[in-house]
């Protein structure tokens, strides 16, 4: 095969560099206390690389990665003096939580922003969540809002976690263009009034149809627990609730749908607000 890898590191090595894979992927107050997480598959290592993420170490079996962009990717990183791993593919499948193994994966610093230094006009809208239950649901709210140009999450309190090996691998890679930022209510609520924000949370009881309510520029859109809906703190501080219809005999949505109804209501209230060029202004660096 062309362009073939010449490393053989210490089984020490590998066994350490697995074990610590394993940690991340399943031990969130390790992920936390070193500030990493793990990511795997040709797509995410792409966007890694092409979105600036800082890699502690890359991990790859050299017979499962076909993929000719992948592997130069791999090549580069070492030239730049990123640690690689070669594996072999059944080490590489120990590690694997996707149905395919595609034979690349990399141990990668977590990117946090300042509440301070984020702006509510830089994309269609802003997401609070305080808990999400399922990982899953979460990494698909954070692919409908890069789908729609949204600006990313904002985790208040420390429940919630993007990084989560399955949010993760549900945003489809969506996690690296999305701002992340993790406040408290007081400093979230400081915020939000100093740069005119409309908070808008979603709940059954809401007193408006979420088709017909009139989004403004400066969004907030609050989600709740998929158990428990909004919690009382959330809910004071909504100025608007809007609710889903819902017509047949299920009383609730997936928070995932849910949220990703409510991110489109929100594209299209805007776009018919003015010509399509409005939505230019949605861009992020």
């Amino acid at each position: 095969m062309a362009g073939t890898f010449s490393t053989s590191p210490a089984r020490s090595e590998v066994e350490a560099a697995l074990a610590r894979v394993e940690r991340l992927q399943f031990d969130r107050t390790y992920r936390d206390r070193h500030s990493l997480f793990y990511v795997e598959g040709v797509r995410n290592f792409v966007q890694v690389i092409d979105r600036k993420f800082e890699i502690s170490a890359i991990l790859f079996s050299e017979k499962l990665l076909i993929a000719p962009l992948a592997r130069k990717m791999v090549r580069s990183a070492r030239r730049c003096g990123i640690p690689t791993i070669s594996i072999t593919p059944e080490q590489y499948r120990r590690v694997c939580r996707t149905d395919r193994a595609s034979g690349v994966g990399a141990i990668v610093r977590q990117q946090w922003s300042k509440l301070d230094d984020i702006s509510p006009q830089a994309g269609l809208c802003w997401i609070v969540v305080e808990n999400v239950r399922s990982p899953g649901n979460l990494g698909t709210l954070i692919r409908t809002s890069e789908a729609v140009g949204g600006a990313g999450f904002i985790f208040v309190g420390g429940r919630g976690d993007p990084f989560d090996a399955d949010a993760v691998r549900a945003s489809m890679g969506a996690l690296f263009a999305q701002k992340l930022v993790r406040t408290d209510f007081r400093a979230l609520g400081c915020w939000m009034r100093r740069h005119g924000c409309r908070a808008i949370g979603a709940s059954p009881d809401g007193s408006a149809d979420f088709h017909s309510f009139d989004y403004p520029r400066s969004t907030v859109l609050f989600l709740g627990e998929e158990r428990q809906g909004l919690t009382q703190q959330q809910r004071d501080f909504c100025q608007d609730l809007v609710r889903i219809p819902m017509l047949g005999a299920a009383d609730s949505l997936n928070l995932g749908v849910a949220g990703s109804l409510l991110m489109y209501e929100v594209y299209r209230s805007h776009k018919l607000c003015g010509s399509p060029d409005i939505l230019k202004t949605y861009a992020r660096d």
